[in-house]
């Protein structure tokens, strides 16, 4: 039986609907795919680019806490993650932070309304 993305550190109700959009549904199936190609998915599903969801990630598939990443280590997934990014246009919602981004995506906050 597939096991729950929630089972993953750092990873809720939140992030796990989202990759459910983008067509993974369990943690065995994001752990085999990795953190850069689960994160192009969900970018191809819609999901808005945001730095600190990406380490996030990175830091969950390997056991760690979300607040782990530092030094080189975050220069390194910045520059990976800017890389991502970029296949997808790199667009940036104007007055919207990496922190609100990544609150939204573990749904922390909810997302703005559309006018």
């Amino acid at each position: 039986m597939p096991t729950s993305l929630q089972t993953i550190p750092n990873l809720g109700p939140a992030s796990e609907a989202a990759f459910a959009k983008a067509g993974i549904t369990s943690a065995e199936q994001l752990r085999a795919l990795g953190a850069d190609e689960g994160y192009r998915r969900l970018l191809a599903a819609g999901t808005q680019p945001h730095f600190i969801g990406y380490y996030v990630l990175h830091m969950g598939l390997q056991g760690r806490p979300w607040n782990d990443c530092k030094g080189q280590e975050k220069k390194d997934l910045r520059a990976r993650f800017d890389a991502i990014k970029a296949e997808f246009g790199g667009s940036k919602e104007k007055g919207r932070s990496d922190l609100e981004a990544a609150l939204q995506f573990f749904g922390v906050l909810e997302k703005p309304k559309k006018a």
